[in-house]
């Protein structure tokens, strides 16, 4: 790409709009993952009978196990929807983008 059509694509009014979008949005998701596994952490620290606690009685898995598995899963949605956005409408911001900014 020529150093021309880089700065048609950066003021571009729908550039600054498509970044600002993709950032929000990477951050909150960021912001909600980590907080998840450090919530997950603290409550492992401060208050481990709670995880400790089998499912049922005379159980052997314990309530901090399908926990973790349901933290897990929760970034994988997560991951998912942010590939989503990214499929659709990010996608379609950098193709207008684009295309408006061809010579």
């Amino acid at each position: 790409m020529t150093g021309n059509a880089t700065h048609a694509i950066r003021q571009h009014p729908q550039f600054a709009t498509l970044v600002k979008r993709r950032s929000t949005l990477a951050w909150t998701l960021a912001a909600l993952t980590l907080g998840t596994y450090y919530l997950y952490m603290l409550v492992v620290a401060l208050a481990p009978d709670t995880l400790h606690q089998a499912l049922h009685n005379g159980g052997v898995l314990s309530v901090g196990v399908p926990v973790g598995a349901a933290i897990i899963v929760f970034t994988w949605a997560l991951t998912g929807y942010y590939v989503y956005r990214a499929n659709t409408e990010f996608d379609r911001l950098t193709a207008t983008i684009l295309q408006e900014c061809q010579p």
